[in-house]
């Protein structure tokens, strides 16, 4: 089984973004491996190394160093290649997802397909074709933080990324 380094998956998600204006906002993103214990029960390791089946955690912080509120605030999360977003894993509540990256709807996602009979129904579109997840618009106090996390399933390794030696596995900040 091939294993490969978590910055693989995790390219993606360095273009975290916060719509805001202001200079005292940064983000931080953590990426987490999700192990399951002999009783059922989950813990949370660093994520220095995965492989296909692996589920990852994916925590980004926001934090408003400011004296102002920050206002406008908009937590996006891109999916990244290679990964399955775990449904109804995302964190606050409330997260709208995206197959683009541009439109966003509640999940889960649904989309008109017509049956042999000629009638066009609703089904639910596959979570490993979600690629954003967005938390809406919101105030962030003067000090404060936002926390948002999704859980993502590593499905392959992404061609033409980095050999694992050479990878920092450092959390990204913004």
């Amino acid at each position: 089984m091939k294993v490969f380094s978590r910055a693989i998956v995790v390219s993606a998600m360095l273009s975290l973004t916060a719509l805001a204006q202001n200079g005292n906002l940064t983000s931080e993103l953590k990426v987490w491996l999700v192990a399951m214990q002999a009783n059922g029960g989950e813990t949370l390791r660093p994520a220095d190394t995965v492989k296909p089946g692996d589920t990852l955690q994916y925590t980004a912080v926001y934090t408003n160093a400011g004296a102002r509120p920050v206002s406008r605030l908009v937590a996006n999360l891109p999916i990244p290649q290679g990964s399955e977003y775990v449904g109804a894993s995302a964190v606050p509540a409330g997260a709208l997802a995206s197959l683009d990256g541009v439109a966003f709807a509640p999940e889960p996602l649904k989309r008109k397909v017509r049956q042999a009979d000629g009638k066009l129904v609703d089904v639910p579109v596959p979570l490993a074709e979600y690629r954003a997840l967005r938390w809406p618009e919101q105030q962030l106090a003067a000090g404060a933080s936002l926390s948002t996390s999704a859980r993502v399933r590593i499905v392959s390794a992404v061609a033409g990324a980095e050999p694992a030696s050479s990878i920092s596995t450092a959390p990204a900040k913004r």
